[in-house]
Formats: C-alpha cells, sequence, structure tokens
C-alpha cells in the first residue's frame, strides 16, 4: 500500500511546456503516472506530448479533467503564486519542485493554505514516489523497488541513497517522500510519519534528516509518543561548522540550536536507531526489522 500518490492520482503539471516541466513530466508518465493534463497561462488550446490538453488556469484542468494532484516547475518567482493557484482550485496534493522561491513568498502561501485540506510537498524537493504505481517528481525510478519501508527526507540525493541500499538488499519501499530542506515548507517529518503510521502496509520508516531548525526534534518527540513502527534515522551535517549554511536554506545553526548532536540525542530518547554514516542506512533497517 502507499501513501499520497497511488496508480489512481491524476496529475496535473505546471509549467508541462517548459524544458524541466516537460522533460520531468515525460519521465512520471513513463513510470506509470496519469499525466492528465498540463497549464500554461498563455497556452491554453494547446496538446502536450499529442494527448495532454494544456490549459489557462488549473482550476480549468480540474474541472476538465479530475486532476487531484499538482506537480509544480515553474520560475522562483511565480512558484508561490502557482501553489495558491492549486490550491484554490481544490487540489488534494501539490507537489512543488522548484527551488530559490523567496520565504516571504513561502510565507503568504502559507497563509492562504491555513484551514484548506490541500497539501503542499516542497517546495525545493524531489517530490513523491510509490514504487511501481506513480512518481510524481524527479527522482530515478528505476531505483526505487515496491514494498513496505517507508522513506522521508530533507535530501534529495541522501534519499536516493537510502532507496538504492534498501533495494539492494531487497527491502522495497512503500512511498518515498521528500520534504525540502527550505525555512518554509508544506508537509514536515511529522505529518508524513503520521501517515505512514496509520498505512497497514508500512512495516518501517527511513527518516532523513539534517542540521537546522527543529523539525526533527518535533518528529522524536512525535515518534515517542505515537509511533508504532521501528525508525530508522540519519542527520546530516554533523561537520557543518556554526553559522554556516550547508546546501539548504533551512540548513543552518543558530544560536547553538538545531545541531546534529541534539537531534540525534533526541531521536534516540524516542527509541529511533541512528544509522552512524550515509553508508549504514540500509544495514540499520535491516536490523531493526531483525532481518
Amino acid at each position: 500500500m502507499a501513501i499520497l500518490v497511488n496508480k489512481e492520482t491524476r496529475v496535473v503539471v505546471q509549467g508541462i511546456t517548459g524544458a524541466a516541466g516537460s522533460f520531468h513530466a515525460k519521465q512520471c508518465r513513463n513510470y506509470g503516472t496519469r499525466i492528465v493534463a498540463g497549464v500554461n497561462p498563455g497556452r491554453g488550446g494547446e496538446m502536450w506530448d499529442d494527448d495532454v490538453p494544456v490549459f489557462h488556469t488549473v482550476r480549468m484542468a480540474v474541472m476538465e479533467t479530475g486532476a487531484d494532484c499538482s506537480m509544480i516547475f515553474v520560475p522562483p518567482s511565480a512558484a508561490a503564486d502557482a501553489i495558491m493557484e492549486a490550491v484554490d482550485a481544490g487540489v488534494k496534493l501539490v507537489v512543488c519542485i522548484t527551488e530559490g522561491i523567496p520565504t516571504a513568498d513561502m510565507i503568504k502561501a502559507r497563509r492562504f493554505m491555513e484551514g484548506r485540506p490541500s497539501k503542499l510537498i516542497g517546495p525545493n524537493c524531489p517530490g513523491v514516489i510509490s514504487p511501481g504505481e506513480a512518481k510524481v517528481g524527479i527522482m530515478p525510478g528505476h531505483v526505487h523497488m515496491p514494498g513496505s519501508i517507508g522513506v522521508v527526507s530533507r535530501s534529495g540525493t541522501l534519499t536516493y541513497e537510502a532507496v538504492g541500499q534498501l533495494t539492494a538488499l531487497g527491502i522495497g519501499q512503500s512511498t518515498g517522500v521528500g520534504i525540502g530542506g527550505d525555512p518554509v515548507g508544506g508537509m514536515d517529518f511529522v505529518d508524513v510519519l503520521a501517515e505512514f503510521n496509520a498505512d497497514p502496509k508500512t512495516e518501517g520508516v527511513v527518516m532523513i534528516g539534517e542540521i537546522g531548525g527543529n523539525a526533527e526534534e518535533r518528529a522524536a518527540a512525535w515518534i515517542k509518543a505515537h509511533m508504532k513502527k521501528p525508525v530508522v534515522a540519519f542527520i546530516a551535517g554533523a561537520t557543518a561548522p556554526p553559522g554556516k549554511r550547508m546546501g539548504h536554506a533551512g540548513a543552518i545553526i543558530a544560536g547553538g540550536k538545531g545541531t546534529a548532536r541534539e537531534k540525534i540525542a533526541a531521536l534516540e530518547a524516542a527509541g529511533v536507531r541512528i544509522a552512524p554514516t550515509p553508508g549504514d542506512m540500509g544495514e540499520t533497517m535491516r536490523a531493526a526489522l531483525g532481518r
């Protein structure tokens, strides 16, 4: 079983006529994802890839095709507006791949989403994949294998590394979710962990965090109080000097808070097994499963 997306998910791609949007939409479609519509405000009425209609607005796409998931590939200056447009159109899941969105724009988008049922993954993320069913994002589909381990991560490349290790060990994945590393985003660790905890087919979870912020500490508290399945974690950035951003906009230690040591301690106190290096994520998960 999968969370968030499956073979029935109907995807509209905002920015489908751009180079990146078109390329990755084709990769998703080749994987088996149901790409039902595209959106470009100036090119409504065209067809993409011969049989996918392009609309002026997301609302028009939803009304005509029943799209319930949006994948966003638009420039940073327009991405927050694209998120709000999809939410306003009633799209259930919005996956924003775009990086470099101004924080002030994302604050506005998050406020707009308050009280509305839509879920947001990203921005600045690889997206979400349910192996063998659907991928909505930029991750390499071939390294994934259907199974029962959930993966949630702030890092795209470490997500692929963890998945590659699990697959090599014969351990398939239920769904992989890249939540992104920006300071202001959509679903966080707690949101995704709750989905995995409620999924009867997910046996365990690999969680990949990094320095900066307190998302991992909040996840540790939630795991200790609610999680019924084994969780393995790796925290990136242990060697980062204080005050220096490492990779993601949210990966910065400020005021001595958000260090790898603090996060690891909180997770261990919650009963989470810690992978000591990136190369140990798969083996640590196998040990947690008792295989």
